[in-house]
């Protein structure tokens, strides 16, 4: 089953706790806990053990679920302890970026040999390390991801397949997502107007805003038997409550409608 949820870092003006009320309001069956250092860390791997009970009690208070983490960092430190994080609070899949730059033959390379040694230790903690295609990063299109997936040695990975990123890598999502199906495990998801570097305004990410054919997205998950988590990641300036609430609840209602239409919810 396609699970639905929010990346918290849409409520990173507020707390745990706040967001995570919210997102169960609008109708969500879980959450990612953003894990993201210098934008939003409603998780601070390196001291996550302070923040467990709290976590855990808004997750039972909720009734979510825990669909991922974003840690966004190729620190090996750091990630350890992500991964030992994800372990202890029963996160499935932890995702990062691919770093590098596009067309540099170099950082590609280096971007595989750190993923590659990132997903050896995350299933070591029986969690899945997720990479995405990035807007200038070193895999930033479906031919990118595709070559990664096949120079990465480790049974710890999966796709994270985001089609904000996709789109405006100048493909359609909808016609790229079959090509990787058998390696994603997780979908970020958002809309976007244009094909620009940046997914722009906040509250023209919310699905259904933008000129992204998500219907068409979806369409393609279903019928490729995906059943991993797809949750709302919106990024950029910082939202009052209201308007991440009206993004939260909009995007909801935008997927859940696609997804019934589709038969799959």
């Amino acid at each position: 089953m396609i699970l639905l949820g929010v990346n918290t870092v849409l409520f990173k003006a507020f707390s745990f706790r706040e967001a995570a009320k919210a997102i169960a309001m609008a109708g969500y069956d879980g959450l990612e806990i953003s894990a993201i250092k210098g934008m939003c860390e409603h998780l601070d791997p390196m001291n996550y053990k302070e923040q467990k009970n709290e976590i855990l009690d808004v997750m039972e208070e909720t009734g979510l679920k825990f669909l991922s983490m974003e840690a966004a960092s190729h620190d090996l430190i750091r990630m350890e302890a992500a991964f030992e994080a994800a372990a202890e609070l029963k996160i499935p899949v932890v995702n990062v970026g691919p770093g590098g730059k596009t067309g540099d033959e170099e950082t590609f390379l280096e971007s595989v040999k750190i993923l590659t040694a990132l997903a050896k230790r995350a299933s070591q903690y029986g969690v899945t390390l997720c990479f995405k295609a990035h807007v200038g990063a070193a895999i930033h299109n479906t031919e990118t991801t595709l070559r990664a997936v096949k120079d990465i040695d480790s049974t710890g990975f999966g796709v994270d397949m985001d089609p904000s990123h996709i789109y405006r890598s100048g493909e359609e999502p909808e016609e790229a997502l079959p090509k990787v199906i058998e390696y994603t495990r997780h979908i970020h998801i958002r809309d976007c107007k244009g094909r620009q570097p940046n997914p722009g305004d906040p509250l023209m990410q919310a699905c259904g805003r933008g000129d992204i054919n998500l219907f068409g997205y979806f369409k393609a998950m279903v019928e490729n038997n995906y059943s991993g988590p797809v949750c709302l990641e919106v990024i950029g300036r910082e939202l009052s409550m209201n308007e991440a609430v009206t993004v939260a609840a909009e995007s909801y209602g935008y997927m859940n409608a696609c997804l019934k239409r589709l038969g799959a919810r």
